[in-house]
């Protein structure tokens, strides 16, 4: 039930994907999605130096057989990157699935991709977007609506309106999302066109997921009303869980702070003291709307069966009306 043309192209069980999330998709989570039948996306950004990240890549061949990808982030960062080195090692690893997420594609890159015959994986928040990316040879399209957890990008479009959208206007496979936590959005993202479903919030309220047990009960208690927008005024927009750090973020906007300040609040180092402390406020952390959703801990395998289980009842009830 449920095999797409993602599920085929990409060898996996069910058209599920986890997203990338910084800190948090470690080779031991990226295995765990891998395992309960979606594709696990290990995020390149996390590792200083090819040396980690190649262990990195290590660890979760050895903790899975299953396919998985490695994102490349094209946003700014605090610390300068070399994307070709990640390539360098994706490709000397044998990793056969790549995702570009960011500002815009990488033009310096995707010839890369091609001459190395990688799967092109590219996620990004709009039509123009997508249809630069298929021009330019990505073989699948991500994209997320507006009320997704993370970069929201700057057209603030809604899942409803974005998936169809851009489904019925470029060639290449679609992955949809913003929004999903149960077996009701994955079909819907599916009839609305998409051959694959991406999933972010609703894995850190797993029992895989590597955060403070504190944070996952915050978020299981959580309300759709509980997340916000920081970084509009830098343009780099992110929706996130409405924590202190998040509040403190948007007064520092709203007094015209200049980037290093905002850095101050959402570095990564201070997200990871709250991921391994529990301290709520001590850090931001990227949340959809659909935290208001989440009302259990489950495993990655759990949380994965019942959304197909879900899914699959709701189209025979569906078929049978």
């Amino acid at each position: 039930m449920f095999q797409t043309k993602i599920t085929e192209v990409l060898g996996i069980e069910y058209p599920l994907v986890g997203g990338t999330m910084m800190w948090i998709s470690t080779p031991e989570f990226v295995a765990a999605v891998s395992e309960a039948g979606g594709l696990g996306i290990l995020g390149s950004v996390m590792y200083e130096g090819r040396e980690a990240f190649a262990h990195a890549i290590d660890r979760v061949r050895a903790l899975t057989d299953k396919p998985f990808a490695v994102n490349i982030n094209l946003f700014p960062i605090a610390r300068p990157i070399d994307n070709s080195e990640y390539l360098d090692v994706v490709i000397e690893k044998g990793v056969r699935i790549v995702e570009t997420s960011g500002h815009s594609a990488p033009e310096e890159l995707c010839a890369r991709f091609k001459e190395a015959g990688l799967i092109w994986i590219h996620k990004c928040v709009g039509l123009r977007y997508a249809l630069k990316a298929q021009n330019m040879g990505a073989d699948i399209i991500t994209v997320v609506g507006y009320e997704n957890g993370g970069a929201t990008g700057k057209l603030d479009i809604g899942t409803l309106v974005l998936v169809p959208r851009v489904s019925e206007a470029v060639r290449v496979p679609v992955i949809g999302g913003g929004g999903v936590s149960d077996g009701k959005g994955f079909l819907a993202v599916l009839a609305l066109g998409a051959e694959g479903v991406i999933v972010g919030t609703r894995l850190l309220a797993t029992q895989e997921a590597p955060i403070h047990d504190n944070l996952k009960r915050a978020l299981v208690e959580a309300s759709e009303l509980d997340t916000m927008l920081i970084m509009r005024s830098i343009g780099n927009t992110h929706r996130v869980w409405a924590n202190a750090a998040a509040q403190r973020c948007v007064e520092l906007e709203a007094n015209q702070a200049d980037l290093p300040e905002i850095l101050k609040i959402v570095a990564g180092e201070k997200a990871r003291r709250m991921y391994d402390t529990g301290a709520l406020d001590e850090g931001v952390i990227s949340c959809g709307q659909c935290v208001g959703l989440v009302h259990d801990i489950p495993t990655v395998g759990e949380l994965f069966g019942n959304i197909i289980a879900q899914a699959a009842d709701i189209n025979r009830r569906l078929a049978g009306s």
